[in-house]
């Protein structure tokens, strides 16, 4: 996950050592995507412990080989879908306004499932520092209906242990 973010240009890197606890401690709300026994892309997020019916997407990497191909709008998808039944009916965010491509993602993902979109500056470039664009916080919801079923296998992340080919969350 470390190398794929490095990959994607725009992440903040965690260390190795954050991955692996995210994904120890954060399995339940996040995804990871693998195809021929590679890292395809993942979601990492979490519910907020100050507003438990939303979830917070912290990540989204896809693979250079694995873009436009929709897989982070079907990671996003089945992560929304298996949080509905936890009460989750937020979904959020913050994208710099240079990321076309997670603003899309987000805006297309409000727009296929009927919900509000709202956006907010969460952080400034004054609290960011100096040549940090500012964090937007994109607020998708209510969800009010069942996110539509992706395509191919989907399950839990184990702590990064061997997985088959697909999605897993």
């Amino acid at each position: 996950m470390e190398r794929l973010a490095r990959e994607s240009g725009g992440l903040d890197v965690n260390s190795r050592y954050a991955y692996l606890l995210w994904c120890r401690d954060f399995a339940d709300t996040s995804v990871v995507a693998r195809a021929g026994g590679r890292l395809a892309g993942f979601i990492t997020g979490y519910r907020r412990p100050a507003a438990p019916d939303t979830l917070f997407v912290w990540q989204v990497a896809v693979g250079p080989d694995f873009r436009r191909r929709g897989l982070a709008s079907r990671m996003l998808g089945h992560l929304a879908e298996s949080v509905r039944s936890q009460g989750v009916r937020f979904v959020e965010a913050t994208v710099t306004p240079g990321n076309k491509a997670s603003l899309h993602l987000f805006e297309s993902f409000a727009r296929a499932n009927g919900a509000d979109l709202t956006r907010d500056v969460l952080f400034s470039e004054h609290e960011l520092g100096s040549g940090h664009e500012p964090e937007v916080l994109q607020r998708i919801g209510p969800l009010v209906r069942p996110i539509g079923e992706v395509d191919g296998p989907l399950a839990r992340p184990a702590g990064l242990r061997g997985a088959e080919d697909g999605v897993r969350s």
